[in-house]
């Protein structure tokens, strides 16, 4: 944590003596970051549109071996390594995106552990700064912020679990939308919650961090139909032409 915390204190400290707005400055931080993750989103995307297009492959395996499910397993993880899909580039982003939590949770929680150099004694004054209608940003808004970052997180949770389970017809991905409805609800929940008994400051990076990511899963959307309009029959793109 503190690896990420170190540099972003910096980041925000060299923000905050150029703009002077500690408010501002974090939501050019969230920016910064969100900028930073915009490849492994990508790859995610790409990822989950070899996954759909498996989908006649992954079936056609588990009906195979569907009485050997160890051997179905090995030829599942075959197919994968030989398409080049990761399992894991589907979460990445998030687990990458929860340790940016925690770092920023630490810089915001102990400031003087991460703040550094000639102008440290100034961040301790400028955490606690209003913004809109926050008096201090390093206590919790109650309900305005959490209530604005637990729709943005729903709407941003929605699309993007909508995008990436498109066309998903297997098995195993109708169970993973089974936990994706539930966790639709629970998540923008959760963030709520938490929002409102943590910093201000926290909960602006949240928000802020979802609005980015709404437009991020309108971009994507727009990047799968494309891939898929690539990999599809020469036959149907005449028709979709013709149409």
């Amino acid at each position: 944590m503190r690896l990420l915390a170190k540099p972003m204190g910096y980041l925000l400290m060299w923000l905050y003596e150029f703009i002077g707005n500690y408010g501002i400055s974090l939501i050019i931080v969230t920016l910064v970051v969100k900028l930073c993750l915009y490849p492994l989103y990508a790859k995610q995307i790409i990822s989950s549109a070899k996954m759909s297009k498996l989908n006649p492959k992954i079936r056609e395996i588990q009906q195979k071996y569907a009485k050997d499910q160890m051997l179905m397993n090995e030829k599942l993880q075959e197919l994968y390594e030989r398409e080049g899909v990761k399992m894991s580039a589907g979460c990445l982003p998030m687990i990458v995106q929860m340790f940016i939590i925690m770092a920023l949770f630490g810089l915001l929680r102990n400031p003087m552990l991460y703040f550094t150099g000639d102008n440290a004694d100034m961040m301790l004054f400028a955490i606690h700064e209003p913004f809109l209608w926050i008096k201090d940003l390093a206590q919790p808004d109650k309900w305005i912020l959490p209530i604005a970052a637990g729709i943005a997180t729903y709407i941003s949770f929605t699309m993007n679990q909508k995008n990436s389970l498109n066309g998903a017809n297997n098995p195993s991905m109708n169970q993973m939308n089974v936990m994706n409805k539930l966790m639709q609800y629970i998540f923008p929940i959760t963030i709520l919650l938490m929002a409102r008994s943590y910093p201000a400051g926290l909960a602006i990076y949240w928000f802020f961090s979802q609005v980015i990511q709404i437009f991020y899963n309108i971009r994507f959307n727009q990047l799968r139909k494309k891939l898929n309009e690539e990999d599809a029959p020469k036959g149907k793109k005449k028709s979709k032409a013709r149409a």
